[in-house]
């Protein structure tokens, strides 16, 4: 019986993987090389005033307004589109805040024309907002279905969410 030379090559599905992997996370890179966040024309969440008031008022319920993004086809591609929802969270604790905003985001879009590229089955996981950081931990689902616009587009409405509160997060 002769022995067989190993064979150290990397297989067609593999190098496949990695190469789909790495032209994804070009695009997305390239992505908000071009539209960095925090430079759209839509504003920061807002302290609401009360009524015959011209002054905003320090924060003093729950209820505050933030910022999630959806997708919105425009013929040949999509953009991010802001809405405003109100959530009950304390302003002052960033990660109390951005878990209610991402709440909102990952239920999936409720009225407009907007939709999401997020898949349903996501879940957050945990999110941490310290500083200009920003860290957001979801479920393996994030990561499946959709081509790479949809990743491009997901990852989108994430980091826009994420950094509404902090433009330079």
């Amino acid at each position: 019986m002769t022995e067989q030379p190993k064979n150290n090559r990397i297989s067609s599905g593999i190098a496949a993987t990695v190469t789909t992997a790495a032209i994804a996370v070009a695009g997305v890179v390239g992505y908000f090389t071009i539209n960095p966040p925090g430079t759209s024309d839509s504003p920061p969440p807002v302290v609401t005033s009360s009524p015959g008031s011209n002054q905003a008022q320090t924060p003093q319920g729950n209820e505050k307004t933030a910022q999630i993004y959806w997708l919105e086809e425009n013929g040949t591609s999509f953009q991010l589109v802001p809405q405003p929802i109100e959530v009950q969270a304390d302003i002052n604790k960033p990660s109390e805040f951005l878990e209610a905003a991402f709440t909102g985001l990952l239920d999936g879009p409720t009225e407009g024309s907007g939709s999401s590229a997020i898949p349903k089955e996501t879940k957050l996981l945990g999110i941490k907002a310290k500083g200009d950081e920003v860290r957001v931990n979801l479920s393996d689902d994030f990561q499946f279905g959709g081509g790479s616009a949809g990743m491009i587009g997901r990852v989108g409405q994430i980091v826009y969410t994420a950094t509404a509160l902090n433009t330079n997060a």
